[in-house]
């Protein structure tokens, strides 16, 4: 009995210190996309709020499952966090294996939604969503969208569409978002979904036209674009999204310490105006909120992709 309770004093007191050394936040996506970016200030913040330097770490590939594997086998101690975004709840659809236990994360905190702007080029005959949506449906097969990858949430958002409104519409998969939007913007494609930040700067420039946002509200950065849900499809919401996961059974005084870091730098003016400039809406949740969330997510784009037999590019 002294000896057990010596090891839970030593325990106790190991957490009281806690942090102690550099804590990694894991981005599994190449540096300079939005992800990485936001990460990036989110850990400056929480490193000044902890009292210790927060480091990241890009550890990019197969859609964001190596860095999500490297997380979910690191020790539950607090020093190892992931920064994940939307593909982490459709790549267990999309492959086969993942290299890594279903529970082996835990949730730590929603970090921020953004939605996706549908969008077409600037002289498109397509003035609203509902013209596109009577062409797709007077001339099946005629319509196409492009997407970044099979797997990506542009893809799936526009999947999302067509099969709540039962359209026949080919998906035309580039290798990344930037060389799709350029092609909807010469008018070699119809139609895409594209991320509010990527898009902005197009469409306020008279480059694109945005025919509606994605999310359930209509974007502050386009006031004038309604959404989906209000046009065409009641309840349609396709968000990115941003979270963040630790290995699982970090203990739970260190998981509220880092919990309490971000929901606090969520907060700050500062923090809140870099997102919303990038058309994001900070969040900022408790676990279970997040992983509530996480559980709707993970239904919704699971029917997506079984219904639109979606395979990994």
């Amino acid at each position: 009995m002294a000896v057990a309770a010596c090891a839970f004093t030593a325990m106790g007191s190991a957490h009281a210190a806690w942090p102690d050394r550099p804590i990694t936040i894991v981005v599994p996506y190449a540096p300079g996309g939005a992800a990485d970016a936001v990460a990036r200030v989110v850990a400056a913040r929480m490193g000044t709020r902890l009292g210790t330097s927060v480091i990241v770490d890009n550890r990019a590939g197969a859609s964001g499952t190596i860095g999500a594997a490297y997380v979910a086998k690191a020790a539950p101690d607090g020093y190892t966090v992931l920064y994940d975004a939307t593909p982490y709840s459709i790549n267990p659809h999309l492959f086969p294996r993942m290299p890594y236990a279903a529970d082996a994360l835990q949730p730590l905190s929603l970090v921020l939604l953004a939605p996706n702007a549908l969008i077409v080029k600037a002289d498109s005959p397509f003035k609203t969503v509902n013209d596109l949506v009577a062409k797709a449906k007077a001339q099946p097969g005629k319509i196409n969208f492009a997407s970044g990858g099979s797997g990506t949430v542009q893809r799936l958002a526009a999947e999302l569409m067509r099969q709540r409104l039962q359209l026949d519409m080919v998906h035309v998969p580039y290798k990344s978002g930037g060389p799709a939007i350029s092609d909807v913007m010469g008018g070699q494609v119809d139609f895409m979904f594209g991320t509010v930040a990527a898009t902005y700067p197009l469409i306020t420039s008279g480059k694109l036209r945005a025919l509606a946002v994605s999310s359930p509200q209509r974007s502050p950065r386009l006031p004038d674009v309604p959404t989906v849900a209000e046009t065409v499809v009641p309840g349609y919401e396709a968000f990115e999204w941003n979270g963040m996961l630790l290995p699982a059974r970090t203990p739970k005084d260190i998981a509220d310490k880092l919990q309490n870091a971000v929901v606090e730098v969520l907060k700050e003016d500062e923090v809140q105006q870099r997102l919303k400039d990038l058309g994001a809406q900070p969040v900022g949740s408790t676990p279970a909120e997040f992983a509530a969330f996480l559980k709707k997510e993970d239904a919704k784009w699971g029917e997506v992709v079984r219904k639109g037999d979606i395979k990994a590019d």
